[in-house]
């Protein structure tokens, strides 16, 4: 026995003294990222599963049924028969083609020219509205909306308020999943109110993203934890962490679309209005099951939006083809 125990500690590739394993106080994007595992519905980001194909199995029409008998019930016992809940999932942007499209180098000399004339400044913390679909191989999909404001104080410490809320149906009941099934609660519910300590972080989310394209690059990749480098899929996840940490300046989202300006299969799709009424420049990408649609405003360069649906059905977690998998829409 002891020659085997020998041999597997050998075989460790970690030993117990490495530093990596020393206790310490979290960084910041780790106590995010505990804090989003406690959440209660599960934190919207999506995993990327890059080559994984999950096995194709139908779900029996019993479960349509009662997910749509639940839909009713829910919507007598809450909102009583004249409240319309705000249940359904949102339909996907529609692009209008234009005659002239916009090109992301276009875009970036509109966003350098305005970032040189002054602009809005960079500022840590977040303001989006996002809706998510909620997935599992045994319960119909639904979709949740929510709003996330997040806010820095001087000293370095932090709030975040998140609230149910779906202001294309203002004012309607919204939809939550709750370990019970989902659940109808008021617009403006407030999910969750947190105050976070000083953090002592300096990389990136935390740190200030630069504002050189090449610069910038380097700092979504460490952000995103790819060492191997950025693809567009995972670049668009990037920026989506990025914007969901800090609000750009005009100087930083000159930079990004500079950089996006350089990134392999970010095509111009047309004009699109987004879900908050605002007009913008659409530019699709598609991979692997899914089409990101990235939403852009065609005066700064900055980003508004950017939307995934998935091009192919799954069965497995009741998903058709244009069923939109994550919306988020980011405000100043």
């Amino acid at each position: 026995m002891a020659d085997e125990l020998d041999l597997l500690r050998a075989a460790d590739p970690v030993p117990a003294d490495h530093p990596r394993l020393g206790d310490g106080p979290l960084g910041q994007r780790a106590e995010r990222l505990l804090a989003d595992l406690r959440r209660e519905p599960p934190a919207r980001r999506r995993l990327r599963w890059p080559g994984l194909r999950p096995v194709v199995r139908s779900r029996p029409a019993w479960a349509v049924l009662a997910a749509v008998a639940a839909a009713v019930t829910l919507s007598l016992v809450v909102g009583g028969t004249a409240t319309s809940p705000a249940v359904a999932a949102p339909r996907p942007l529609v692009v209008r083609a234009d005659a002239t499209p916009v090109s992301l180098d276009e875009l970036a000399r509109r966003a350098r020219a305005d970032a040189a004339v002054g602009g809005d400044a960079l500022r840590k913390g977040t303001h989006v509205q996002s809706w998510s679909l909620a997935m599992s191989e045994d319960k119909p999909p639904i979709t949740l909306p929510e709003e996330r404001i997040v806010r820095w104080k001087p000293d370095g410490s932090h709030t975040e308020l998140v609230v149910a809320t779906d202001p294309t149906h203002p004012g309607r009941p919204v939809l939550r999943d709750g370990e019970d099934g989902p659940r109808l609660v008021e617009d403006g519910h407030v999910l969750s109110r947190r105050s976070y300590p000083r953090s002592w972080s300096d990389a990136p989310p935390q740190s200030p993203p630069p504002r050189d394209a090449t610069r910038l690059r380097a700092w979504l990749q460490e952000a995103a934890s790819e060492p191997d480098g950025l693809d567009t899929g995972t670049l668009l996840d990037a920026v989506e962490l990025m914007l969901d940490n800090w609000t750009l300046g005009a100087r930083e989202s000159a930079a990004l679309a500079e950089l996006l300006a350089g990134t392999d299969g970010l095509r111009p799709a047309g004009r699109v209005t987004d879900r908050l009424g605002r007009q913008g420049l659409a530019y699709s990408y598609e991979e692997r099951g899914l089409a990101h649609l990235l939403i852009m405003d065609p005066r700064t360069g900055a980003v508004l939006g950017l939307e995934t649906t998935f091009t192919r059905a799954d069965p497995r977690y009741g998903v058709r083809p244009g069923d939109v998998m994550a919306y988020s829409a980011w405000m100043r």
